[in-house]
């Protein structure tokens, strides 16, 4: 496809009407319209989902995913077409630093929002870093091996939550493990825009059981809708005042190292879909999300990071342009203003959310074998394998190491446990590979 054309900030946006929409190029703005409301629907799932599973305001949440993709389009210049949306990766560490029950809001808030903007502030200084040296260092640091080893971590951290969500009666066990079903049935064999959108389906399957079975057969207690009738279509949200823990900030600011490695890959892989060399916007893309994630928490929100939904539309539709990305940014601020919208989220029962949640964790954690695979990790070589093998054990059994006061609970465990590991083993193999390579000594 080329380059950006201009030389400024922000590239010269061209119009186009058809065909594959570049990510300096733009369709008439209707369509540019409609191709945001798509972004909506791709990201809403996922980007709803997390902060009920972590008990935030989910109207919050989605207010700032709007007004982080609207900073991170500003950052980055318009170069990069990308949605930012609430991160899962999040999930373990805050449902650790805050003790969270698992339903309804969470009462210890405040301080997870510390630990996010701690975790904000890692990925931007690693995002100036990245632009005035290149990203090489940061692929040395945490190769394949690491990254997906500590996201299998994160993902087998979670698993007991799910299992717990859908294991209080046989009723809830139906009807998560119906929503499993219908979710993964939608991203397997329905086609169209629905097949981008398993979670939104799934979880509106599941809901539509839950309620039949509650109100027509008293198998559970029935959604009660009063605080939706109640509830305005407009207002503010309910925003929070974040406090500063430092042991909660210790456990939840080496999340950033996952938001680097994901963002890296999404980069990678928009740039395959563009035919475009995004590389020298790599640094831009980390401070973007680094400030994006900062201004989340500073209000209540999710630390927020790039979303693998909205690439799998562009991929669909071929188009790219970023002006549909500001599109989208704003309407997610227009929810995130409708407390009847956020008050309808919170009715989703919880089976449904247990459902949702195995198939989110599960595929978290798949995800580091398709990290493995992608990029040939070789695990007859025992240092990857040592590295993996102890980082998951690590994050799934929740190791907490005490260093200087400090608790770090298993996800940063076996996230620095898991670079310190292959660097010192990294570093005697590569002595080892040396001296076999080093011409025998006379005798």
């Amino acid at each position: 496809m080329g380059q950006d054309r201009g030389g400024g900030w922000f590239p010269a946006w061209r119009l186009k009407a058809e065909g594959t929409i570049a990510p300096d190029e733009r369709l008439p703005w209707p369509q540019t319209v409609i191709a945001g409301l798509q972004h909506v629907v791709a990201m809403f799932g996922s980007t709803a989902l997390a902060p009920i599973l972590m008990g935030f305001d989910p109207n919050v949440s989605i207010l700032f995913s709007g007004i982080g993709t609207l900073i991170f389009f500003l950052i980055v210049g318009g170069r990069v077409p990308s949605y930012l949306g609430s991160s899962f990766s999040f999930i373990a560490v805050v449902i650790a630093a805050t003790g969270y029950a698992g339903s309804g809001p969470n009462p210890n808030i405040a301080v997870a929002l510390g630990g996010i903007i701690a975790a904000g502030v890692l990925y931007l200084a690693i995002g100036l870093a990245v632009m005035r040296a290149g990203y090489r260092w940061i692929e040395t640091l945490m190769p394949p091996v690491v990254t997906g080893a500590v996201v299998a971590a994160i993902g087998l951290n979670l698993a007991p939550i799910a299992v717990k969500g859908i294991s209080a009666s046989g009723f809830d066990l139906f009807v998560g493990l119906t929503t499993v079903l219908a979710t993964g049935l939608t991203a397997v064999y329905v086609p169209g825009l629905l097949r981008r959108i398993p979670v939104l389906v799934g979880g509106f399957v599941g809901y539509i059981v839950y309620a039949v079975g509650a109100s027509s057969f008293g198998l559970a207690n029935p959604i009660d809708f009063s605080a939706v009738g109640a509830a305005p279509w407009f207002g503010a949200p309910n925003f929070v005042t974040p406090t500063f823990s430092a042991g909660a900030m210790t456990l939840i600011a080496p999340v950033a190292i996952i938001l680097v490695a994901e963002n890296l890959g999404h980069i990678k892989a928009i740039s395959a879909m563009t035919g475009r060399n995004l590389d020298p916007y790599i640094g831009r893309a980390f401070v973007g999300d680094g400030i994006a994630t900062i201004v989340s928490g500073a209000g209540g929100g999710t630390g927020v990071t790039t979303y693998a939904e909205n690439m799998g539309v562009m991929a669909v539709t071929r188009i790219y342009s970023t002006l549909v990305f500001v599109v989208a940014g704003l309407f997610a601020i227009l929810l995130g203003f409708s407390p009847k919208f956020g008050a309808t989220i919170l009715t989703i029962p919880g089976p449904v959310i247990g459902g949702l949640s195995v198939v989110v964790f599960g595929l978290i954690t798949v995800t580091a074998g398709r990290i493995w695979v992608e990029n040939r990790v070789d695990f007859s070589d025992t240092k990857n394998l040592i590295t993996a093998g102890v980082a998951v054990i690590a994050g799934a059994g929740d190791l907490a190491v005490t260093v200087g006061g400090f608790q770090i609970g298993g996800i940063g465990t076996a996230t620095f446990g898991a670079i310190l590991i292959y660097a010192l083993l990294n570093r005697r193999a590569s002595g080892q590979h040396d001296e076999a390579k080093a011409p025998a000594k006379a005798s």
